[in-house]
């Protein structure tokens, strides 16, 4: 098909600021709503904090790296870290907990 729209994956890698200060911590309600919206419209695949809270990597689902650069410029705590984009070929995640029920 001529017409059809191809969606990627993006892993995003942040920097996030060695002091976070303040006006980053009040910030961080408006993140998690885009956050938890990106989610919602399936454009967010995942979003990963390490535990020394120093690395944020969100995979995103676009047609290219323009819209990526969109969607993180929208989120509010942006302006506070660096960020590089990374183009994925896979990305495979393993399902734990309950099998799915079939109602066959």
């Amino acid at each position: 098909m001529e017409n059809e729209i191809r969606m990627y994956q993006y892993m995003v890698d942040f920097n996030l600021p060695q002091q976070m200060n303040r006006e980053f911590m009040e910030l961080i309600p408006l993140q998690r709503e885009m956050v938890n919206r990106y989610f919602m419209e399936q454009r967010l695949f995942s979003y990963t904090l390490s535990k020394d809270r120093k690395k944020l990597w969100a995979t995103f689902i676009a047609e290219n790296e323009s819209d990526v650069i969109e969607m993180v410029d929208a989120f509010p705590l942006t302006c506070f870290m660096e960020y590089e984009i990374h183009p994925l070929l896979f990305n495979e995640l393993v399902k734990i907990g309950m099998p799915s029920i079939s109602l066959n």
